[in-house]
C-alpha cells in the first residue's frame, strides 16, 4: 500500500490509549504560545493547494506541504523542479517526506537546497529476515517483539545519524499489534538514544496529531534537553490544520514559541 493511500485512522496504532482525557484544548488562537503550523500535509488530486489556502485562511494556520522522493511521486529532478516551481506561487513552506535511506542520491544538491525542510519518518524496518515492514498497516506482524524493537531503534538512528532531515517524524509510533506495551517498550533508554541522536544533529521532533505520539513525558524530557518540536497532521483532507492532540499536548508541556522550529523559505 503506498503511503499516499494510507488509512486516516492509522493513528489508532500508535497512540490511542496515550491521549489523557485531562488535555484541554484551545479554542482560539489568542490562547496559545506557540505558532500555529501544520508541516505534515500532502496534496491530492481532491485536495488541492487551493483548498489547503482556504483551509489555512480559515484555521489562521500556517502549512508545509510534503510530497515522496519516490519512483511513484517525485522520482527525477525534472518531478522535482515541477513540484517546488508548482508550490512556490504560494504562502507554504515546501518539504519532502522522503521513505527510503540513501534517497537524496537520487537528486542534485543544486534542488535539494531549494527544499525548505525535510521530514522523515523510520516506519519502513526492515528485519533481519530480511522483510520489509511497513508499520502503519494495521495487519502488520511482529514474531518476535525484542527482535522487532532492535531493528526500529537501528533504522530509527540510521534515519537520525545518516539522513538529511530536518524534522523526524511519527516519533515513538508502533504497530497495531504491540502497542498495549507502548510504556514498557519505550525504555528511558530507548527513548534518550532517539533524544541524543536528533540533538547532536540539530533535528525537530514531529508532535504528530494522526498517530498521538509521542506523548508528554517524552516530549518533557526532549525539551529539557533543548530539541525543538514540529506539529503535523499528516492529513490529505480537510483535517489538515486541526492539530487537536498537538494542542493539547503541547499546552500541557508547556511548550513555547521558541521550542518550535520553522522552517526558513527559499522562495
Amino acid at each position: 500500500m503506498k503511503r499516499r493511500n494510507f488509512i486516516k485512522n492509522a493513528g489508532l496504532a500508535g497512540g490511542m490509549m496515550l491521549v489523557s482525557p485531562k488535555l484541554s484544548i484551545a479554542k482560539s488562537p489568542e490562547e496559545y504560545q506557540f505558532p500555529l503550523t501544520d508541516l505534515h500535509v500532502h496534496l491530492t488530486n481532491e485536495f488541492t493547494i487551493d483548498t489547503v489556502m482556504k483551509i489555512a485562511k480559515e484555521k489562521n494556520v500556517k502549512f508545509g506541504i510534503v510530497d515522496h522522493p519516490a519512483v511513484w511521486a517525485i522520482k527525477d529532478d525534472a518531478d522535482l523542479k515541477k513540484y517546488i516551481d508548482k508550490l512556490r506561487k504560494y504562502p507554504v513552506y515546501i518539504g519532502l517526506q522522503p521513505l527510503e535511506l540513501g534517497w537524496s542520491k537520487r537528486f542534485s544538491p543544486e534542488l535539494l537546497s531549494k527544499i525548505d525542510y525535510i521530514l522523515m519518518d523510520p516506519q519502513r524496518v526492515t528485519m533481519k529476515n530480511g522483510e520489509t515492514l511497513s508499520i502503519w498497516m494495521f495487519d502488520t506482524y511482529v514474531e518476535n517483539t525484542e527482535d522487532f524493537m532492535e531493528q526500529y531503534m537501528a533504522h530509527s538512528l540510521d534515519v537520525l545519524n545518516n539522513e538529511p532531515i530536518n524534522i523526524f517524524g511519527w516519533p515513538l509510533f508502533l504497530p497495531v499489534c504491540i502497542a498495549r506495551d507502548y510504556y514498557t517498550l519505550w525504555t528511558e533508554e530507548r527513548m534518550q538514544k532517539i533524544i541524543s541522536a536528533a540533538k547532536t544533529h540539530n533535528i525537530a521532533i514531529e508532535i504528530n496529531d494522526m498517530a498521538h505520539t509521542p506523548h508528554d513525558k517524552f516530549i518533557l524530557s526532549a525539551k529539557k534537553q533543548g530539541l525543538k518540536f514540529t506539529f503535523g497532521s499528516d492529513s490529505r483532507n480537510t483535517n489538515a490544520g486541526r492539530l487537536d492532540y498537538c494542542k493539547s499536548v503541547a499546552k500541557k508541556c508547556n511548550l513555547k514559541k521558541e521550542d518550535f522550529y520553522v522552517p526558513v523559505s527559499k522562495g
